[in-house]
């Protein structure tokens, strides 16, 4: 295991801003103060609509409120009462929660905040000075996708790995605990999520090389209850002495070589799930590591518990049973979306189910006790996998399996359905998802070779009569290229409606007793949809597109509802890279009522693309900073330096004269931009930045000796 010295800070500001506030008629039943969420009152929360305490408000993460205030025949009376400046163009993706009148909301670097639900003024702020260095382990961006609430405290986990419990009157934190030591790059980009007093909090970093887990841990102490790995470590140090030992013996026999040196991956980075009655926490897994199975584990076996769904005990973290919808992993198809529950009549017969559709194409319906195949069907073209087994066995495609001879895969790394949260309504009996239809082309890369704390795809293909079929492949996927907002029968495992949408991107769904869904769109719009027939019946456009989940309560007999505006991640990588990224402004908090009046301020202009430098660097070096940009930094600034967080084609003849200082001397560090003096050398940064010269020339620059490889 390679191991990476992180200057970690042992002793973090507490960045508490806004004390002195009070936080108003902000106190629970029974006056135990504001937040105070138990069992008894997440119990309540399958009939009672007020409240939005949970990441899927219930358990059953079905994204579901039986409010009906808002409804069909007035929903076109909603606008905006109150919005608050987040000040960040970076990707804001989290699910609000609410209770007893606050708005707990947390951003980019785990910045989190409280608000009157009323007004909308900030009663606290907490800032927990995540080091920006983490910034760079983030494949999407330094995302945090939620937070959680259990007895009068705030729960978050930081992108460095902290689980961190603030009290929910004041901001100040009760407990803190580290989850993970910086032996390897992980991060933590999903929301934590208590269920009965324990939290449980997952990781990210698969895509660098990190070896994936899901922990649990005391709500009001913050002491660790159990560990389960999710890959299998290296057989010469033995059992872990985790919750996962029972089990890491049968998953090792599915691996090959030497697996354990980046760690396998399968890291849970988002949906985590959990069913009371049956005292089970439901965790879903992402891609392999390196992403091609072939140098991952020599293209043998099945890589357990890469790309699962893996149950086990909520009290001692003991497995109960797996099922793996990717066996072979080989195309970053994580299966990290909503795991959603829902009793459903099949066949006759009332069958307790969960669902998830991942990246991989397909619905899955298993049943939530026993782990049982129920059911799966293509939501988008497939051709990974030619179908299912008796025993629901995905048929394996060897075609899809690539060498160094690039093909066409469908769909793409960027999934059919990806993180955006799904929902489903009991009243309609439907599931709403937003899915995408395109393809990706694969190649093995000859000369690959693993790389601590930097991209370990394995994948190539970019040079010579490769890289020209490459392009031939994916102009055929690109013509494919569909979105929409989809109604899902899970029993029948058919589209009912779709609407089209324009790309990538949209939003996570909210569904309400009303026969309402709410989503944000890649056109810049907050929409309702008729549940039923998918019909528009309101869309107000937003000046970004809202990504993450929107939520609903009642408050003084009013009902409410919240959502981030705060288009980035990787879809918006995916927008940038095509150069296509539209006019936005900076991330907001979105609060809607009926008869809401309040304006956003118009877009600011476009700024000039400024000229670059002149080609000055020979093609050799060009080339090597290509390759050297591919490792390091396309995943902030995108493939073929087009896009990303910061589009580096666009730099300016100032900013040029400061690339050393800036990637080298770490002087734009508060910014999410942190030295990499520890990962490059002096002759590597000039290569990449004569790349990135070279780039900047060949799309709208003057210099005739532009020579980038494209």
């Amino acid at each position: 295991m390679w191991k990476k010295p992180v200057a970690l800070l042992t002793a973090l500001a507490l960045g508490l801003s806004g004390f002195g506030f009070a936080v108003a008629d902000a106190v629970a039943e029974g006056g135990k103060g504001p937040a105070w969420l138990d069992s008894a009152r997440m119990a309540k929360q399958e009939t009672d609509g007020t409240d939005w305490v949970h990441d899927g408000r219930t358990y059953s993460a079905q994204r579901y409120s039986p409010l009906t205030q808002i409804n069909a025949s007035n929903v076109n009376q909603l606008g905006i009462t109150w919005y608050d400046e987040l000040d960040t163009y970076r990707g804001v993706e989290a699910t609000p929660l609410y209770a007893d009148g606050v708005i707990y909301n947390t951003l980019p670097w785990n910045i989190t905040m409280a608000y009157d639900a009323r007004t909308g003024k900030r009663l606290w702020t907490y800032d927990p000075q995540v080091p920006r260095e983490f910034g760079r382990y983030a494949c999407c961006e330094p995302d945090a996708r939620g937070l959680a609430m259990w007895k009068g405290k705030i729960i978050i986990n930081t992108l460095d790995g902290r689980l961190i419990a603030l009290d929910a009157a004041t901001g100040k934190p009760v407990w803190t605990v580290q989850t993970f030591e910086h032996d390897m790059p992980y991060t933590i980009t999903g929301a934590p999520r208590v269920f009965d007093g324990k939290v449980v909090v997952g990781n990210s970093g698969g895509d660098l090389g990190v070896r994936g887990f899901a922990a649990a841990y005391d709500a009001e102490t913050g002491k660790k209850l159990w560990k389960f790995y999710l890959t299998p470590g290296d057989p010469a140090k033995g059992p872990d002495g985790e919750a996962s030992d029972s089990v890491m013996a049968m998953a090792a026999k599915t691996w090959a070589g030497e697996w354990w040196k980046l760690g396998g991956g399968a890291n849970p980075w988002d949906s985590i799930s959990y069913d009371p009655k049956l005292n089970t926490v439901y965790i879903g897994t992402g891609n392999g590591s390196p992403l091609s199975w072939h140098y991952r584990s020599q293209s043998k076996g099945d890589n357990l518990f890469v790309c699962s769904i893996v149950a086990v005990d909520a009290t001692t973290g003991k497995y109960k049973w797996h099922y793996q919808m990717v066996p072979e992993e080989d195309w970053d198809f994580t299966c990290t979306s909503s795991i959603v529950s829902a009793d459903l009549k099949i066949k006759g017969r009332m069958r307790q189910v969960i669902m998830q559709a991942p990246k991989n194409g397909f619905y899955y319906v298993l049943d939530r006790k026993t782990g049982e195949f129920i059911s799966a069907e293509k939501i988008a073209p497939v051709n990974w996998a030619l179908g299912f087994d008796k025993k629901g066995r995905p048929i394996m495609n060897p075609a899809a399996h690539y060498g160094t001879d690039p093909v066409l895969v469908m769909p793409s790394a960027g999934g059919a359905h990806n993180w955006f949260p799904m929902g489903y309504s009991p009243r309609t009996k439907l599931a709403y998802l937003p899915t995408y239809e395109w393809g990706m082309v694969y190649a093995r890369d000859p000369n690959y070779q693993a790389k601590p704390f930097r991209s370990n795809s394995g994948w190539g293909g970019y040079t010579g009569d490769a890289l020209k079929k490459r392009i031939a492949l994916q102009a055929e996927a690109a013509k494919m290229e569909k979105a929409f907002l989809t109604a899902w029968d899970p029993v029948a495992q058919k589209a009912v409606w779709k609407v089209p949408l324009p790309r990538h991107g949209n939003g996570g769904v909210m569904i309400t007793g009303s026969d309402l869904v709410f989503e944000g769109t890649t056109k810049q719009t907050f929409a309702a949809f008729d549940a039923r027939t998918g019909k528009i019946l309101w869309e107000m456009p937003v000046q970004s597109a809202p990504v993450g989940g929107a939520i609903t309560y009642m408050l003084d007999g009013v009902q409410y509802i919240a959502v981030n505006a705060g288009w980035g991640g990787g879809a918006a990588q995916v927008e940038r890279g095509a150069g296509t990224e539209l006019p936005r402004a900076s991330a907001r908090l979105l609060v809607f009522k009926l008869g809401g009046n309040v304006q956003l301020p118009p877009l600011k202009a476009d700024e000039k693309i400024p000229d670059p430098p002149p080609v000055t660097a020979n093609e050799a070096t060009i080339a090597r900073g290509a390759q050297l940009y591919a490792q390091t930094c396309q995943g902030c600034h995108g493939q073929q330096a087009i896009g990303g967080v910061r589009d580096l084609r666009k730099l300016t003849r100032a900013e040029h004269a400061k690339f050393n200082d800036i990637v080298l001397g770490g002087i734009s560090k508060d910014k999410g931009m942190a030295s990499f003096a520890d990962l490059l050398k002096q002759d590597e940064v000039d290569a990449i930045h004569a790349y990135i010269i070279a780039r900047a020339n060949e799309d709208w620059g003057r210099s005739s000796e532009s020579a980038a490889p494209h």
